[in-house]
């Protein structure tokens, strides 16, 4: 017999529930919980395809539907992928169409390299221990080990955005201003497919600044030229921050972009 929640059984027992019940939870979201769990503990890998609907449906003793509504939850928040024809599976940074979403930063005017990668120089990366902000932001405890690093990104050979990471250091053990350099992919790509971290959601904060001097340095730009700052938490499954960024980005010839829907 098929084994079910212990919050389904059957489902009518849910239904029954008064809506106020501080614990009543759609059974499709402890179906999408569940696989979120799946994915979490790695069970099923970045662009690795998942069990069919029919076989989740069994696996946990739901319907269906149940499992089409917790999947269709999990797409809608980039964490699954659906292809027609194909299955769902994992989505994944390396992907073209997906591996950019989180740089909004778009030309005024169209141009050829619009959809190019940008060229990358990493100015540094190097052991540290976490301020009190850092550690805030991290989730982490003061002093903790980290990995600090900054790059350039050039767009038509223009330095265009000068980005200031913060890591945990645990996670990237091993990481290097080297390896940063020679993977042709984006940077989360690169902690996906390197350090087996992946990072689902983003919290940015934008606002207008003027640069110190060894930023307007790299940005061969005078100290009063305006950049758009824009300060991001990336946060890995479980709702784990994972990464602290501090970018400042040149708007002269190229605006930061978000659809809203």
């Amino acid at each position: 017999m098929n084994s079910v929640l212990p919050s389904e059984a059957p489902t009518a027992s849910l239904a029954a529930q008064p809506a106020a019940t501080p614990s009543f939870r759609p059974l499709y979201q402890q179906i999408r919980d569940l696989i979120l769990r799946s994915l979490q503990q790695g069970e099923w890998k970045p662009a690795e395809v998942i069990p069919s609907e029919m076989e989740l449906a069994a696996r946990f003793g739901v319907s269906q539907g149940t499992v089409r509504k917790a999947i269709d939850e999990l797409a809608a928040g980039h964490l699954l992928v659906r292809r027609q024809g194909r299955g769902t599976f994992v989505a994944t940074h390396a992907e073209q169409q997906v591996q950019y979403r989180f740089l909004r930063l778009m030309p005024d005017i169209d141009q050829a390299d619009a959809e190019q990668p940008a060229q990358r120089e990493i100015v540094e990366c190097k052991r540290a221990r976490a301020t009190a902000d850092v550690a805030r932001a991290l989730a982490l405890k003061t002093g903790e080990s980290i990995i600090q690093a900054r790059r350039v990104l050039s767009f038509g050979g223009i330095p265009t955005i000068v980005e200031d990471l913060w890591l945990p250091g645990e996670p990237f053990r091993g990481l290097t201003a080297h390896r940063l350099s020679a993977y042709p992919g984006s940077l989360y790509a690169f902690f996906e497919s390197e350090f087996g971290v992946r990072m689902v959601r983003a919290d940015e904060k934008i606002r207008a600044v003027l640069p110190d001097v060894q930023q307007a340095a790299l940005l061969q730009i005078p100290v009063s030229t305006p950049l758009l700052s824009v300060e991001r938490i990336a946060f890995t499954y479980g709702n784990r921050p994972i990464e602290l960024r501090k970018g400042l980005y040149r708007t002269d010839s190229r605006h930061y972009h978000n659809r809203l829907s």
